[in-house]
């Protein structure tokens, strides 16, 4: 199944790209935790209920790992870690927690493959992809505007 785009066009009168268009992931909605789950006791010995039970455990073992300072690597999938959103400080001695410190995010790095016959570095979600312009919208290709 492909990943699905809406064409875009750039309004904001300060981007180089205004006017311009632009292709934009579509996301269709997310598969929840009872979805997964599914989808995993299809391919596995393990029972939904146990699969469940495993990926709550997941996420309370990676927030322990967070707070204790370590980033999580899942083989075949990728790495998490924390990140921080700071504010410049005029020097060392001036800077502070509390004053440049403004926010925190999750910075995910799927996991990547490559050979020796071929070096091009594959990202394990996006090898593969196929992309497909999303039908339930509308965008004027005539050359008109939308």
């Amino acid at each position: 199944m492909p990943v699905f785009y809406q064409l875009r066009q750039e309004n904001n009168p300060k981007s180089v790209n205004v006017g311009k268009w632009y292709a934009k992931a579509k996301c269709l909605g997310y598969w929840d935790l009872e979805k997964i789950a599914d989808h995993i006791q299809e391919n596995v010995s393990a029972k939904k209920s146990d699969v469940i039970a495993v990926l709550r455990e997941l996420v309370v073992v990676m927030r322990e790992a967070f707070d204790a300072g370590y980033g999580v690597k899942l083989d075949g999938f990728g790495r998490f870690k924390v990140g921080l959103k700071t504010k410049a400080a005029e020097s060392a001695k001036e800077f502070t927690a509390a004053k440049h410190i403004v926010g925190s995010r999750m910075n995910f790095q799927p996991e990547v493959h490559w050979t020796a016959s071929d070096p091009a570095r594959r990202k394990q979600f996006l090898n593969g992809l196929k992309v497909e312009e999303y039908a339930a919208y509308s965008v004027d290709k005539s050359g008109g505007e939308e």
